[in-house]
């Protein structure tokens, strides 16, 4: 690794000036959502098509417009906010720490629990801020059933169902080769839902992994160079908790989407589902018995706020935040489903 490059820490007053790496859909959401927020200057954006970086910088004329990474680096930026192709996370991750330059990414950070750690242990050795985009832990609805877990309402959780089921697939072709991508639908739906059970639960370690992968309906053997389009796993937590995870892409499953997390405990239970087929709207519930009472539903405006929620802590403090390192735990269950 190159030497570190020292760079002075933000005050309370100061906008932080970002860069962003990659505008296709997400990056482009994650971009307006930072700049409507206020917190930060969009002062360089960066991608590999002339074409989409002309459609976003027509919006942002004061931006440098540029198309490498390396030229990005070289705007005395404060952050950047990575929308790449997977397979290029890790390292461009990597090249913005060694700069000292606080990094926000989309998921995965890395395509297995080893880049994943490589890139945490860069940036807690240079105390830079590093995030990634888990977005649906600020799902209002996830946030209420999380303080229903962490008051005790549900008295001690043992059972949780957690379900990514996808009528589409992805539409880029790199998706589909796990040298690029990682996997398939584990590791780019799946992990959110791993990382939402650890997340709410409060951290605890992974006992066991079991797990059966499928392609075209077929179950994939070890070492096969395809990636699944449906996968189902039992996880055993520590605490004596079993997770029961699906996910699929392209599912005949009668929607857009199915997403659900219920979590059962000793006194009551609690589920996140999606509304209608929706990707974008959730409600929350609450089960005694047989009763089911609503806590929450949409509309909810939650797509950007991950994004915000990191420009915000980078205003503060530049400095690194140790509760990035249960993407570990997150990634290293992934590599297991996986059986690496």
């Amino acid at each position: 690794m190159s030497t570190l490059v020292s760079q002075p820490k933000l005050t309370a007053t100061d906008a932080p000036r970002l860069g962003f790496l990659g505008v296709g859909w997400i990056g482009r959401n994650r971009l307006q959502a930072i700049a409507q927020s206020g917190v930060a200057n969009v002062a360089a954006i960066a991608d590999a098509s002339r074409d989409v970086l002309r459609s976003v910088v027509s919006e942002f004329p004061a931006a440098t417009a540029t198309d490498s990474l390396d030229d990005l680096l070289k705007q005395d930026l404060d952050g950047i906010v990575i929308a790449t192709p997977s397979a290029l996370h890790a390292d461009q991750a990597l090249r913005a720490i060694e700069r000292g330059v606080a990094v926000f990414c989309q998921k995965p950070l890395g395509r297995t629990a080893d880049e994943t750690r490589r890139v945490i242990s860069a940036a807690r050795q240079a105390d830079v801020l590093l995030g990634v985009d888990l977005s649906y832990r600020h799902v209002a609805a996830v946030r209420m059933i999380r303080e229903l877990i962490a008051n005790g309402d549900l008295g001690r959780v043992y059972a949780v169902d957690v379900t990514f089921h996808n009528a589409y697939g992805p539409d880029k072709p790199w998706f589909y080769d796990p040298l690029l991508s990682g996997g398939g639908c584990v590791i780019d739906l799946g992990i959110h839902l791993i990382d939402l059970v650890l997340w709410m639960l409060g951290a605890p370690a992974i006992v066991d992994v079991n797990s059966v992968l499928y392609a075209g309906g077929v179950p994939l053997t070890q070492g096969e160079r395809r990636v699944e389009d449906y996968a189902v796993a039992t996880i055993r937590l520590d605490g004596d908790v079993t997770v029961r995870l699906a996910c699929s892409w392209k599912l005949n499953a009668g929607r857009d989407a199915r997403i659900e997390a219920a979590f059962y405990g000793t006194q009551a239970g609690a589920r996140l589902q999606n509304v209608n087929g929706s990707f974008y709207d959730f409600a929350a519930e609450k089960f005694e018995g047989t009763s089911t009472r609503m806590l929450i539903s949409a509309p909810d405006a939650w797509g950007g706020r991950a994004a915000v929620e990191w420009a915000r802590r980078l205003r503060r403090s530049r400095r690194f935040d140790p509760s990035i390192q249960l993407l570990i735990p997150v990634a290293e269950t992934i590599d297991r489903i996986y059986q690496r």
